[in-house]
């Protein structure tokens, strides 16, 4: 078994040092199609994190002030109540906790804001799910009159932020996956083609070792090994690349404006080390693939 796991590493790196430049190409393709996939994953995470506070269907949020007791609430929990089934389908109140978690994303990408924001001094936040049949004109009459309750900070509406943010992240998603997959194919195809000119290099080999006996699989694994290290090689590489750019984003979001909306725009809780493993992984799917398919492909040189 030793001698046999030794002979396939032997000959995997024999093989990429015989085509280096077709190797070293292949792992640029798979880490430039990686880095897009991987962006595009980052990016959608950031969408998610604008659009967290808009979730179960709420289309406007009112803001009390910190520190505002029960009975003080109640003011406005009875104005809430008395549109249910009218124009609100329903309403649900989040409290310091709640509100501090949604700051958390929300400022995810400015420190020193979310810094000023404690359990004290957080305006905490009723959310409301509007009636289907609710047009935008009426949440705007009902925007106004909550907004002269006592106690009352502010009320959002979904409709001044979720058009913008659809549309970016439509335009994002389509044309970035188009291009991720793309390159992806582009890739699998270089790692083929690479497969393909090794195993014709060595096809005189490959047909002494067929009549000393070796099967199939044992002629074709150090060729789908090679594939796989140039694809988790694109991957790693993919990886650094990404953990670079989120961060020099992260770091430049802090300088815009906090009412820019642009600040949760970021990705800072660890799903990055996610997108890292899914990089890695997809890496080695691509090289496996590519390989393998070249593999049963030319076996018979």
């Amino acid at each position: 078994m030793i001698s046999r796991l030794s002979y396939i590493f032997r000959e995997t790196g024999a093989s990429m040092q015989r085509n280096v430049t077709l190797s070293v190409a292949a792992v640029i393709t798979s880490a430039v199609s990686l880095l897009i996939f991987g962006l595009t994953l980052i990016i959608q995470h950031g969408f998610d994190n604008l659009l967290a506070q808009w979730e179960g269907g709420v289309e406007m949020i009112v803001y009390v002030n910190a520190g505002a007791g029960d009975e003080q609430r109640l003011v406005v929990e009875e104005a809430l109540s008395q549109q249910v089934g009218i124009t609100i389908e329903d309403w649900s109140y989040c409290d310091v906790t709640c509100s501090l978690t949604d700051a958390d994303r929300l400022f995810a990408g400015d420190p020193g804001t979310r810094a000023q924001l404690t359990a004290d001094n957080i305006p905490t936040q009723y959310k409301v799910v509007p009636l289907d049949a609710t047009q935008v004109d009426i949440l705007r009459g009902l925007r106004d009159r909550y907004l002269e309750l006592p106690n009352v900070y502010s009320v959002q509406l979904a409709e001044e932020q979720l058009d913008l943010i659809s549309k970016l992240q439509g335009f994002v998603s389509t044309y970035t996956t188009g291009l991720w997959i793309a390159l992806m194919i582009a890739a699998s195809l270089l790692i083929w083609n690479t497969i393909r000119t090794a195993m014709f290099a060595r096809r005189r080999e490959i047909e002494v070792m067929k009549l000393v006996g070796a099967t199939d699989w044992f002629i074709r694994v150090p060729f789908m090994l090679e594939g796989l290290l140039q694809g988790v090689a694109g991957g790693a590489v993919a990886s650094i690349a990404m953990w670079f750019i989120n961060d020099r984003w992260t770091a430049g979001v802090e300088s815009f404006p906090v009412n820019s909306g642009m600040t949760a725009l970021v990705v800072i809780d660890g799903y990055q080390w996610q997108v890292a493993l899914i990089l890695i992984v997809f890496g080695a799917l691509i090289g496996t693939i590519g390989s393998g398919t070249a593999a049963s492909r030319f076996l018979d040189v």
